[in-house]
């Protein structure tokens, strides 16, 4: 079996991190410059904020330096994204 160099594993877990998590900041973006998330779905992302968590948990429990930057990191941006749906579909109700 192929094994990679610890350093080198860390900088792949980085990297695949990284990614990721741009992804939401990517949504986060869109959703407050547009001010809207119409068509994000509130349930999608509480369950997978929940994944999100217990990953999290995962990685300080292992003390996994990638696992640990990156979740939290995302964690974060999937929170805005549900508060940017929450506030924007209040103002929507209102009118």
């Amino acid at each position: 079996m192929f094994m990679l160099p610890s350093t080198a594993l860390t900088a792949l877990g980085l990297i695949a991190g990284a990614l990721t998590s741009f992804s939401f900041a990517l949504q986060a973006w869109r959703s407050w410059r547009t001010k809207s998330v119409k068509d994000v779905s509130g349930g999608m992302y509480v369950v997978f904020s929940a994944g999100v968590l217990l990953w999290l948990t995962y990685g300080l429990l292992r003390h996994d330096v990638a696992l640990i930057v990156w979740n939290a990191l995302t964690l974060v941006l999937v929170a805005l994204i549900l508060m940017l749906k929450f506030r924007y579909q209040q103002r929507s109700a209102a009118k």
